[in-house]
């Protein structure tokens, strides 16, 4: 099994606590979205842990979530490296084939 990127997120935070870190500002640039992680663990536990360890203002940073600019910059990062795939063709070949099939089935049924 493989083991999570380290330094893990809770004892940094508790570290940066304990060092007396005047303000935090923490975000989860691998999450397009927040979703349990981010705002439980990382929004809610984190901030706990950082000011009981002694750390001063935390501020956790909302993920890019459903803003236009970011919706838009992803349809284009996806689009352009499904570039090359051949999903397309293929699935037009396959529709075509069925298209086929059902014109020579419609002919036989009406002559």
């Amino acid at each position: 099994k493989a083991e999570w990127l380290k330094p893990y997120t809770a004892p940094l935070l508790e570290s940066l606590g304990n060092a007396k870190t005047a303000r935090l500002d923490i975000f989860c640039p691998g999450f397009p979205a927040d979703c349990l992680e981010t705002l439980e663990e990382i929004a809610m536990e984190g901030k706990e842990i950082f000011q009981h360890a002694g750390g001063g203002a935390y501020h956790a940073i909302p993920c890019l979530n459903d803003e236009v600019v970011w919706l838009n910059a992803l349809h284009q990062i996806a689009t352009e490296n499904i570039a090359g795939w051949g999903l397309v063709p293929s699935l037009d070949t396959e529709i075509q084939n069925r298209l086929e099939l059902a014109k020579k089935a419609l002919a036989r049924l009406t002559s």
